[in-house]
């Protein structure tokens, strides 16, 4: 079989390995009912942290950041935080550009950033519910 061909045959075998990897990396991962983001304004340099619940959207100057998933390792596993975030530019009488759609990731904040000249946005944490917080040791 020729090399090409070989690769093309392997290839979706390649790929659903990677789909089975992300889901079972995320298999213990607890969910947030808010993605916690922290916006940074390069002109000012003012920094906000903004409580996103999911499924919603925040105004932060010219952006609107919707948060769509937030997902939490356990306290027993290394720590990390994804968020899902959809951030998109509205300027008065222009259309509104879509900037930003994807993963981003607490404990590496430059893997998958915005990339905008005013703007700075990446993730603090996941805003549990109540229910989902570990017992306190009091």
């Amino acid at each position: 079989m020729p090399l090409k061909r070989r690769f093309l045959f392997c290839l979706p075998v390649v790929f659903a390995g990677f789909i089975v990897a992300a889901d079972h990396a995320n298999a213990g991962s607890l969910v947030g009912e808010a993605s916690i983001v922290r916006a940074l304004d390069k002109v000012t340099a003012r920094t906000l942290d903004l409580i996103i619940p999911i499924g919603e959207s925040v105004q932060y100057g010219t952006l609107e950041i919707t948060s769509r998933k937030c997902l939490k390792r356990p306290p027993e596993e290394p720590p990390e935080t994804s968020t899902f975030l959809e951030i998109r530019e509205t300027k008065q009488e222009e259309e509104t550009v879509e900037l930003f759609s994807g993963w981003m990731f607490a404990s590496s904040p430059a893997l998958n950033a915005l990339e905008h000249p005013v703007y700075d946005v990446w993730v603090i944490d996941c805003k549990m519910a109540e229910d989902d917080k570990p017992p306190s040791k009091e």
